[in-house]
């Protein structure tokens, strides 16, 4: 079976020295993965994002790019180019990061509300 790419949407949790932004309650990782299937994908993107000391939390798989244009997602020139260099390499490309903050620390509320 030959390899393909894969969208997929990690949400990552804290973990010592991930090097997720101080404040960070986790993030939510836009990676694209080869596999032969989406299985295969996600064991990759997990195990590779283990090495890096992250800690995944939950997978979400959007598809390879063929099943994410049958459902009409439009796929930008710079997506299908990471795509393609994750083919290419036959690896996993973490192509954006986004940090959870937890709502109460972000409006300065905390514990300390009345």
């Amino acid at each position: 079976m030959a390899q393909q790419v894969y969208t997929l949407l990690v949400e990552v949790g804290r973990k010592p020295g991930d090097g997720l932004p101080a404040g960070a309650i986790g993030a939510a990782l836009v990676c694209y993965a080869s596999g032969k299937d989406q299985d295969e994908a996600v064991r990759e993107t997990v195990a590779i994002l283990k090495q890096a000391d992250l800690a995944p939390l939950e997978v979400q798989g959007y598809g390879s790019l063929a099943e994410r244009l049958e459902q009409g997602h439009e796929v930008p020139d710079e997506e299908r180019a990471l795509m393609d260099r994750a083919l290419a390499e036959n690896s996993v490309i973490v192509a954006q990061m986004d940090p959870f903050y937890d709502e109460a620390d972000r409006l300065g509320t905390g514990d300390d509300r009345p």
